[in-house]
């Protein structure tokens, strides 16, 4: 694969990533459980979605088709998507939500870190930007498991639940192909084994202090982001996302 495909395609899984969770998570917007939390969500899912612009952005310009950030976000079709399965599962109950956002949020930061020593300047300055806010969104979806996992016993019972549903999603995350590969050689992007242990050490501490049980790793799903094994969430996902450009393309307000 050349360099510029593999390099368009990581950024695509980067920014398709944080696209699928934005929207997943603004579908909260009016529906949480107490005001406070409906605004977090929301700023959560407006910081998610403007990562998205930059990683799109930078993706376009790869390509080099004349494509924009938006026609990538609105045009595609569920199989051109990259995302990993993780973030497109559904909300669920709240602590479904939380669980799924923790999990994303911990893989986030380490990638992240390792994106601010990428040999592609325009990454690691996106990395740099991101990072301030995907800080808080770690800090804040953490505190919340343990807080819920730590909690009644309902609580509990629901986190550990949302825990054994989502964790074998988590093994994709760093599962790399021939992109990944790419990226790493080249400097662009950081080994995705490398950053397992971090996430791991991360994941042990907050678990432990909520008094949750990490289901075994054997079980880990190690799906892939060839845009065949999407769940059927994305096309639902889609529908809502992209109905407005596609009953009315090209259309401006």
């Amino acid at each position: 694969m050349p360099a510029s495909e593999a390099y368009f395609e990581f950024l695509c899984r980067m920014g398709d990533n944080t696209l699928i969770l934005g929207h997943r998570v603004s579908e909260w917007c009016g529906h949480a459980p107490v005001i406070e939390e409906d605004i977090a969500l929301a700023n959560t899912a407006l910081d998610l979605i403007g990562q998205t612009q930059m990683w799109l952005g930078l993706a376009a310009e790869v390509e080099g088709k004349g494509r924009s950030a938006d026609d990538l976000a609105m045009l595609r079709d569920a199989w051109d998507f990259r995302n990993a399965l993780l973030v497109e599962q559904p909300n669920g109950d709240f602590g479904q939500t939380l669980m799924r956002q923790f999990l994303f949020d911990a893989w986030h930061l380490v990638m992240l870190k390792g994106l601010m020593s990428s040999s592609e300047p325009r990454v690691a300055e996106i990395a740099a930007k991101a990072i301030k806010e995907v800080t808080y969104h770690v800090e804040r979806s953490g505190d919340t498991v343990i807080g819920l996992g730590d909690g009644t016993e309902v609580s509990h019972a629901k986190m550990q639940a949302a825990l054994d549903l989502l964790w074998p999603y988590v093994g994709e995350l760093f599962v790399a192909d021939k992109v990944d590969t790419a990226m790493t050689e080249a400097g662009i992007a950081p080994d995705l084994a490398e950053l397992r242990t971090a996430f791991d050490a991360h994941i042990g501490a907050v678990m432990a202090e909520a008094t949750l049980t990490i289901p075994d790793s054997r079980f880990a799903h190690k799906g892939g982001r060839t845009g065949t094994q999407h769940s059927e969430h994305l096309g639902h996902i889609l529908t809502q996302m992209q109905w407005l450009q596609r009953a009315y393309p090209g259309a401006s307000w």
